[in-house]
């Protein structure tokens, strides 16, 4: 009999240069970069660029990228008209499966996905890329403007992406702390190695469909609880706990049941989250800039860490990205059930970077199974079943 692992946990499903974990001491890198150096230091356009390319641009690559993002931020009347006939009360998530998937009938070509060779059009893959990517957060934003029942608010060509992004949701000038915030959530977020929504990428990659279904099985699959959900679980969670005073109850509750803490734990950390680290100092400067005063969501977060510090510290769990980022998002003002569509905006850069290596040396995924049914039967006429 094969060997059974559930979940495929453990399996290496294929050989990548993009992105590494050291779980152990909770260390992750983008193409050999620390996490910490490109969050404080570099922008969500030039990490980009590091994840597809491989390396840093020169200013004239990132001024290149950036001016190619800024052009193509804008959405195409047939389908900004078609989101207008998506029911009000779809989930974000649905609404931005779809409209990705609906791109490549609006922008076609194929040519270069056509049979089992390597892809050589590198202007094929650029293009698709470059305008998966711009378009992601309009999109986000537009859905917002539209369910409520008014017009969306049009895209700036002289605002990088994060600051587009907020200036689409609120159609205000964005704060420039909370512009850099956003900035460094959505560095956060680029790129996680082969996680749930990436192997689907690549499944889908493998089979040289389009970038457009490509991005839109990984959108699908990061929509479920038990992946990209998980920071507008937190917000709930600490809404219900309602004050720190009553964060230390409810959580022995819940670990005497046996019941999720969201946003604690991780598969690949056994010490906080790395980004987890990153975003509660953004908190923290957050809390500084508003003079010291501390949100009661904030207190209650922190005092959640405390007490599952205690409790659950010595099976490491921690924190991981999502505690924090959905507190972040809610100081911002974007809805909680928005916050899994920002995570896709931010995770395309990763998905399209796997992707064009998947393409360069493309072999279909096509695992096997252990069969445990029936064994041979005869077929029995319905006048003779019992």
């Amino acid at each position: 009999m094969k060997d059974f692992l559930p979940g495929l946990q453990g399996v290496a499903a294929t050989k990548s240069s993009i992105s590494d974990i050291d779980g152990e001491k909770g260390i992750l890198s983008y193409r050999g970069y620390s996490l910490e150096s490109l969050a404080f230091q570099s922008t969500f356009e030039e990490t980009t660029l590091l994840l597809l390319d491989g390396e840093l641009p020169t200013s004239a690559e990132l001024h290149g990228f950036s001016q190619k993002l800024r052009e193509n931020y804008r959405i195409k009347y047939h389908i900004r008209e078609m989101m207008r006939h998506f029911p009000h009360t779809g989930h974000p998530m649905d609404m931005l499966q779809t409209a990705v998937s609906s791109l490549g009938m609006f922008y076609p070509g194929t040519e270069c996905l056509t049979d089992a060779e390597a892809c050589e059009d590198l202007n094929y893959v650029k293009n698709m890329t470059v305008n998966i990517i711009a378009q992601m957060a309009p999109l986000v934003a537009m859905w917002e403007h539209i369910r409520n029942g008014w017009d969306p608010i049009q895209p700036r060509k002289d605002l990088s992406v994060a600051k587009n992004l907020l200036y689409m949701f609120s159609g205000e000038e964005p704060d420039p702390l909370m512009s850099r915030i956003m900035d460094v959530c959505l560095i956060l977020h680029a790129e996680h190695t082969l996680n749930a929504s990436t192997f689907a990428a690549l499944v889908a990659g493998s089979t040289l469909a389009t970038p457009y279904s490509v991005i839109s099985a990984a959108i699908g699959t990061l929509s479920g609880p038990l992946h990209g959900a998980a920071n507008q679980r937190v917000v709930q969670m600490l809404r219900e706990i309602g004050s720190p005073k009553r964060a230390e109850a409810w959580v022995d509750e819940r670990l005497k049941n046996k019941e999720v803490i969201w946003g604690m734990g991780h598969r690949e950390y056994k010490v906080k989250d790395p980004r987890a680290k990153i975003l509660h100092g953004m908190v923290k400067q957050l809390v500084e800039d508003r003079g010291g005063e501390l949100d009661e969501m904030f207190e209650t977060a922190m005092k959640v860490e405390e007490v599952c510090a205690d409790r659950l510290g010595h099976k490491g769990v921690y924190p991981n990205v999502d505690f924090y980022s959905g507190i972040l998002y809610s100081q911002m003002g974007i809805p909680e059930d928005q916050f899994t569509a920002l995570f896709a905006v931010a995770r395309s850069a990763g998905w399209l970077a796997h992707w064009r290596e998947q393409i360069s040396d493309n072999r279909i995924y096509r695992p096997t199974q252990i069969y445990v049914g029936s064994g041979p039967r005869e077929y029995v006429p319905m006048a003779e079943r019992k």
